[in-house]
């Protein structure tokens, strides 16, 4: 395997679990703030304005792991007529 074909798997891996762990971050901190805000009603204010601020830290992010994903598939080569052709084969002998 080259580095274009390894580059070609890692890149929506990548960018899938940089999704997967910003939605478990969001998760948290939601949960973390609206415990913390039923216990204290009277500094949901503040406690509210501190997850909106790690909310939006948690997705800035996930769209940096997403624009690197971009600018990296720039870099993945084109397949060639004998890797496409390679590709047709395996699939016609998948289907049958």
């Amino acid at each position: 395997m080259d580095a274009g074909v390894a580059l070609a798997w890692a890149l929506p891996f990548g960018v899938s679990l940089a999704a997967v762990g910003s939605a478990f971050g969001l998760g948290k901190a939601v949960s973390a703030a609206m415990e913390a805000m039923g216990r204290q009603p009277e500094a949901a204010g503040k406690i509210q304005t501190g997850m909106i601020i790690g909310c939006a830290f948690i997705e800035a992010l996930t769209i940096y792991a997403l624009l690197t994903v971009i600018l990296l598939m720039g870099k993945v080569p084109a397949p060639g007529v004998k890797e496409t052709a390679m590709l047709i084969d395996t699939v016609r002998a998948w289907m049958g």
